[in-house]
């Protein structure tokens, strides 16, 4: 009579072992989003840097600002001064940077997690509590709320410079906004109705 086969007798078939393995293959991709953050990083004390710089008098670094933020304030036909605009603008940038920031953790860790191996952080001190729970639809639900965080501030910086912009691109800015905030929600919602539906055949 042939024995039941176990749980570990799958590992020893080569295709399904080989096509298991390919989970790897995304590892180089998590490797580069590591890259980009440390990009982020260096942008952000570059601005950081800047800013601190423009605050003490240096009138190249403040010029170095202006254009980055694309503010075209008047300044009478002088030299560009601080002003709590700019450093508004600048502020909202360095936020914009970090939530970025958040985000390709939030990719990195949760993707890892749930696509290619398990980390085993379990009772680590500083492990996120979020992760213990992780899956695809967490993911994505938590990926949505993070997107408008990020056009949230955008919208804002626009709405702050908003006499540099025409009305269409603001409209367009808060259309676009509505439409991440409505895309959200209905993640959020069908991912609801999944959980529901598997609480109710257990």
């Amino acid at each position: 009579m042939a024995q039941p086969p176990t749980p570990g007798t799958a590992r020893l078939r080569p295709l399904p072992n080989f096509i298991f393995a390919s989970r790897w293959l995304q590892l180089p991709l998590y490797l580069g989003l590591i890259l980009a953050q440390c990009v982020y990083v260096f942008h952000f004390w570059v601005e950081l840097v800047h800013l601190i710089q423009a605050v003490f008098g240096d009138s190249h670094a403040l010029d170095i600002l202006v254009k980055g933020i694309g503010y075209k304030g008047n300044f009478g036909g002088g030299e560009p001064k601080l002003n709590e605009t700019i450093i508004m603008l600048v502020v909202l940038g360095l936020i914009d940077v970090v939530m970025i920031s958040n985000l390709l953790i939030m990719v990195i860790v949760g993707g890892y997690e749930t696509f290619v191996s398990r980390m085993d952080l379990e009772g680590h001190p500083d492990s996120p509590e979020w992760l213990s729970h992780v899956n695809a639809s967490v993911l994505k639900v938590k990926l949505a709320m993070a997107i408008i965080g990020i056009s949230s501030i955008h919208l804002l910086k626009t709405f702050i410079n908003a006499e540099d912009y025409a009305d269409k691109v603001l409209l367009w800015q808060t259309v676009i906004h509505v439409t991440f905030l409505l895309s959200a929600l209905a993640i959020a919602y069908t991912d609801r109705l999944l959980t529901l539906a598997q609480k109710a055949e257990h």
